[in-house]
């Protein structure tokens, strides 16, 4: 219902919660209920690139800004004009991005590697993060200005141990899903497996539950 209500508006909106609870899935939901649904939607991991290669991502660079930029390179600002951005465990990144982006978010311009004339950008700005933000502040880890400028709206993505009552729902969507992704007829899952799933603790949430019941569709017989 949160998700809801900030899909119908441009404001930025922070997703919290642990690994694998499907803050990605929520982000795509906003973006797809939000005026933005006929633009892109652009995915970031801030954890997979190191911090250089991370700006270069975002930000893009003309041929010759640095070594190996051997041609220009459109960043994913560029790419998520007109749309939403998705800012990945936006936790990792490192302190002096944060504040390039910041810049971004509160002026609308990013000046891309190598160029000296701003560009204007105008996008949706959805983060997600499992760590713990204002302690990540208190160890002087993420600037407090910039989390308070990507959560206007802050929406915690529950582990799936706080909603148990909805595995039989999920399982139920994987099982028709992983049945047709691999062409076989859809199995069934008896009563005494499926309250078993829901006594699990689940620590990967909803990923780790899609692993288990993709494996189990691959190895069993009947």
């Amino acid at each position: 219902e949160l998700a809801r209500k900030v899909a119908a508006t441009d404001t930025s909106v922070l997703l919290t919660g642990e690994t694998g609870t499907g803050k990605e899935v929520f982000a795509q939901a906003i973006h797809r209920e939000g005026g933005r649904s006929g633009k892109a939607f652009v995915a970031v991991n801030c954890s997979a690139f190191a911090k250089d290669l991370l700006e270069s991502e975002l930000f893009g660079h003309r041929a010759g800004a640095f070594t190996g930029a051997a041609k220009d390179k459109k960043g994913l600002f560029e790419e998520a004009d007109g749309g939403t951005i998705f800012l990945d465990e936006i936790g990792e990144m490192p302190i002096d991005l944060q504040a390039k982006l910041l810049r971004v978010l509160e002026s609308g311009e990013f000046l891309k590697i190598g160029e000296t004339k701003p560009r204007k950008v105008d996008m949706r700005v959805i983060a997600a993060t499992n760590r713990d933000l204002p302690e990540e502040i208190r160890t002087g880890n993420f600037r407090e200005d910039l989390y308070h400028r990507i959560g206007v709206v802050v929406v915690r993505v529950p582990a799936l141990r706080e909603h148990a009552q909805d595995i039989p729902l999920l399982v139920d969507h994987f099982i028709r899903t992983i049945c047709a992704e691999y062409h076989i007829p859809a199995k069934r899952i008896e009563d005494e497996a499926l309250a078993e799933l829901q006594t699990m603790p689940w620590s990967g949430n909803i990923r780790e539950l899609r692993n288990v019941i993709e494996r189990l569709i691959i190895l069993s017989e009947e």
